[in-house]
């Protein structure tokens, strides 16, 4: 879904950011970020501290997190393939991508041209043992594959058993223990994402129970991140851009909060650009803009001109130059805006990306 009208350039949204300023790894405590301060309608920003958050909450504000659970995506596998063709044989690199039924997966096999139709692939534990059997049943395009896996007692321990915490492309090393917990939100719970919901990777249980104790309300919805979330828009003009579908839910009680929240004229915070698609991707579904509970696709791609129906507040981290995710920040506040608040913190050496710092836009 292309909500367009900007007439805007994807080149438009770029920016300078020298490599350095890549966050490689997560602050070494969690909470401990830079948070760049912005009032969206006058552009002007100070610089603060995350951990001054719930001091610029109010009560009776609700904030809405992302309550998705990353899952250890990225395997690797041996194929098995007929003796004539063993010398083809070799490690290959899986990367699930998102569920497609009951066993399912699609998946980016690398290297893709190597695995045809009809092969069959094995997961071995560190012990050597077989965790996983997965046939390919349909070739898609760029190493796309959709892999029907062997039946197992339970099939996300054999991931967390076998898998790899699937880092986004722009942190240049392998993952480590310290990945398992920390790319990883303290509320996560609904496994399925291949990609964190950053900006809630600042939050830590002292700083919930502080926004809680403002008397801020709290709800949860559910966006599964794929990897399109990394994808370059390979187009020229932003009202070209189309997304990938990714899943999302909004319980009863999520939707109470918010229509709850608007009908008292509330504000309604959302912890990262995901809540942020999710709520209003919702909203344009709404009959007589109330909410209602509901579980579903969207590839929601929100730019400048966009009329936001539900957020009032958003909290994010810096995002990659020319991407969805800056586009749609540049719609809450202004591209202007928002590209000198960008300046402004690589000025300031904030740390971008994923285990970066993150902006709080009001």
């Amino acid at each position: 879904m292309n909500l367009s009208g900007s007439g805007l350039r994807v080149a438009d949204f770029d920016f300078d950011l020298p490599g350095e300023l890549i966050a490689q790894h997560p602050p070494a405590e969690r909470g401990q970020s830079r948070m760049l301060v912005m009032d969206r309608l006058s552009g002007n920003f100070r610089d603060a501290q995350f951990s001054e958050f719930p001091t610029l909450l109010r009560p009776g504000d609700l904030l809405v997190l992302n309550d998705t659970r990353v899952i250890p995506a990225r395997l690797f596998a041996r194929r098995t393939l007929p003796r004539e063709r063993e010398k083809l044989t070799g490690r290959i690199e899986v990367m699930l991508i998102e569920q497609a039924g009951e066993g399912e997966w699609r998946a980016l096999v690398r290297p893709g041209r190597k695995v045809g139709l009809g092969e069959q692939l094995v997961f071995e534990s560190p012990s050597g043992q077989i965790a996983l059997e997965a046939e390919v049943v349909e070739r898609g395009e760029f190493g796309e594959r959709l892999l029907r896996f062997a039946p197992v007692r339970d099939f996300y321990a054999a991931l967390e058993q076998i898998g790899h915490i699937p880092l986004p492309p722009y942190i240049r090393r392998e993952d480590a223990v310290e990945d398992r917990e920390r790319y990883q939100t303290v509320f996560a719970s609904e496994r399925g994402s291949v990609a964190a919901p950053t900006a809630g990777l600042h939050f830590t249980s002292a700083v919930l129970d502080a926004i809680a104790a403002k008397g801020v309300e709290i709800a949860r919805v559910t966006l599964h991140v794929g990897l399109g979330t990394f994808a370059p828009l390979r187009v020229d003009r932003v009202d070209e851009v189309r997304l990938h579908r990714e899943h999302y839910t909004i319980s009863p009680e999520a939707a109470e909060c918010v229509n709850h929240a608007k009908r008292e004229g509330r504000r309604i915070i959302a912890a990262g650009t995901t809540v942020v698609r999710t709520l209003e991707a919702a909203a344009l579904e709404a009959d007589g803009g109330r909410l209602e509970a509901n579980s579903g696709e969207t590839e929601i791609f929100i730019q400048p001109g966009f009329q936001f129906r539900i957020v009032n507040g958003l909290l994010t981290n810096f995002h990659l130059p020319q991407s969805s995710l800056l586009i749609l920040v540049s719609a809450f506040a202004s591209r202007e805006g928002v590209l000198a608040a960008y300046a402004h913190a690589v000025t300031k050496s904030y740390r971008f990306f994923s285990y970066g710092d993150c902006m709080f836009l009001t």
